[in-house]
C-alpha cells in the first residue's frame, strides 16, 4: 500500500484525530495528539489491510520552542511490506504518550530510552525507568535546554578545550 493510501485510510478512519497528514514527505507520516495514540496504534497492527507487525524505531524529539515533545514510531508490515510513520505529540511541560509495549515488544527498551534521555513517561510501561543515565542522574541529556553538569559524584566531566593549542600536543612530524 502506498502511503498516500495510508495516510487516506487513517484520516477516513480517525478523522480529527489525525492533526497532520504528510504522505508525500521524504518520511511519510502522520500526526496525531497522544491522547489519541493508543487506539491508532492498535488499529495500525490489527487491521488487516495495514498489519504494521514491526516498530523499527521510536525516537523522541524536543520541540522546544513550540513547547512540545514527539515520539516517531516508523513502523513496517513484513505482510504487506509497507511501511510508515506516526508522530505522537505532547506537552513538553508533562510529556506522557500511551505505551505501546504490549503491542510492539522492541518498544520496551526504545521507551525507557526516551524516558531516559527525554524525560518522556510512556503511561502504562511495567519498568519505565532509566536506561543510559545512573538512576540518579538529573535531568535528560537530550533536551535541547539541557545543561552538562560539570562534575558527577566528584568526577570531573569533560570540557570543551581546543586540544590543538595544549603544550603537549604534537605539532607535525619531528
Amino acid at each position: 500500500m502506498t502511503p498516500q493510501a495510508i495516510a487516506q485510510i487513517l484520516t477516513g478512519t480517525f478523522g480529527g484525530k489525525i492533526t497532520a497528514s504528510l504522505p508525500d514527505d521524504r518520511h511519510p507520516r502522520v500526526h496525531v495528539d497522544a491522547e489519541n495514540w493508543r487506539e491508532i496504534a492498535e488499529y495500525l497492527l490489527r487491521e488487516p489491510a495495514m498489519k504494521f507487525d514491526w516498530l523499527q524505531c521510536l525516537s523522541g524529539v524536543d520541540y522546544v520552542a513550540d513547547g512540545n515533545m514527539c515520539v516517531v514510531y516508523d513502523l513496517w508490515s513484513f505482510d504487506h511490506a509497507h511501511m510508515f510513520a506516526v508522530k505522537v505529540f505532547t506537552p513538553r511541560e508533562n510529556p506522557s504518550v500511551p505505551s505501546v509495549r504490549d503491542l510492539w515488544p522492541a518498544a520496551d527498551w526504545h521507551e525507557r530510552e526516551a524516558y531516559d534521555m527525554f524525560g518522556i513517561s510512556f503511561a502504562g510501561h511495567p519498568d519505565l525507568r532509566r536506561i543510559l543515565c545512573a538512576d540518579d542522574w538529573e535531568g535528560y541529556p537530550l533536551r535541547k535546554d539541557y545543561v552538562f553538569p560539570r562534575e558527577y559524584h566528584g568526577i570531573p566531566a569533560s570540557v570543551e578545550l581546543d586540544w590543538q593549542q595544549q603544550p603537549d600536543y604534537p605539532k607535525g612530524p619531528a
